[in-house]
């Protein structure tokens, strides 16, 4: 069974860009090798710009089945090319508790704070159906999980990338569900985090105010969009130390987009320790494996959904990021 049509317009960065590469920048969740099945089976057609329509809208997936040709994974794409996509509808993930020690930070009837480890994705997808964060609560919480979000993210309010360390909120009840959700939506939740940057930053501290939105072409990154397109991100930093080479950093957020820290921090020249994603191109140093951006949420500070009081948790660096700073300062 296949997933409604999606109508895609390839802009002027993508010219030029292979039709399974620019497939995979639309649908991060999916591999390039399903991709590349689904253009072979024909779930993918293109429409060069301008040609004729027979009749009715250039949209309508009808017409467009009749019109447009079938792709090929290797085909060169034009500016204003029309893309046809159909994909399998994906099958639903049977989530399972897991017995997976969590470090809490603080625990109530209502919530708990955790202090998530690096690697550890937030909650299931496809191709990461186990061993998240919501299986492990699955099994500490049982059947107390608010379930607002639904069967898949029960509990989750708000989430840190699965390199990401640090402290997370995450919701028993519903009550406390939609407190948290009002305090995120109004921005007033307080928390800092802490990276190390690339590069000495020439300010002692300043404020990124940078819009962020969907990377235009490569759909699994986050970009600064100064086109109309981005949503309002500030974030403010202030410089803890700096080495030769790096800089160690505290962050302080305004608003709470996807990759934040990480694209702001790009976008100014200093992309942080790790993050290939975003321009580092440091994945081993002191003979130590990194696996992703050096970034740690270590305050989380919110007003208790339920008791009304004023709350403030603090998650101790990981291991190996102290011993980056012991590395550095040596």
């Amino acid at each position: 069974m296949l997933n409604e049509t999606e109508i895609l317009i390839v802009p002027e960065e993508a010219a030029g860009m292979r039709l399974d590469m620019f497939l995979s920048g639309q649908f991060p969740e999916q591999s390039r090798s399903f991709l590349q099945k689904q253009i072979k089976e024909g779930n993918v057609r293109l429409k060069e710009p301008g040609k004729p329509e027979e009749t009715g809208h250039p949209g309508e997936a009808g017409l467009f089945a009749r019109t447009g040709k079938a792709g090929k994974p290797g085909m060169l794409l034009r500016a204003g090319d029309v893309i046809m996509v159909q994909l399998p509808a994906p099958k639903e993930l049977e989530v399972l508790p897991e017995e997976i020690p969590l470090d809490i930070l603080y625990e109530d009837e209502d919530l708990l704070v955790v202090n998530k480890p690096k690697s550890m994705v937030v909650h299931p997808a496809p191709g990461h159906e186990s061993g998240t964060l919501v299986n492990a609560l699955m099994w500490h919480c049982r059947d107390r999980l608010s379930g607002i979000n639904g069967v898949l993210r029960p509990g989750i309010v708000h989430r840190i990338d699965a390199d990401t360390t640090g402290s997370l909120i995450v919701c028993k009840s519903d009550r406390a569900h939609a407190g948290i959700a009002a305090q995120l939506e109004e921005h007033s939740i307080h928390r800092r985090y802490e990276a190390i940057v690339h590069g000495r930053l020439s300010e002692k501290e300043g404020t990124i105010d940078a819009p962020i939105g969907r990377h235009p072409v490569d759909r699994k990154r986050m970009a600064v969009r100064r086109d109309g397109y981005g949503k309002n991100a500030v974030t403010h930093y202030r410089v803890l130390h700096s080495y030769d080479r790096f800089t160690h950093i505290e962050c302080r957020l305004e608003t709470g987009r996807t990759h934040q820290i990480r694209v702001h921090l790009s976008s100014i020249g200093h992309p942080l320790l790790g993050d290939g994603v975003y321009g580092s191109s440091v994945s081993r140093i002191f003979g130590m494996e990194l696996r992703g951006q050096t970034l740690h949420a270590k305050t989380i500070g919110f007003v208790h959904p339920v008791t009304g009081e004023y709350m403030e948790f603090e998650a101790p660096l990981p291991e190996y990021f102290t011993f980056l700073l012991q590395k550095l300062g040596g």
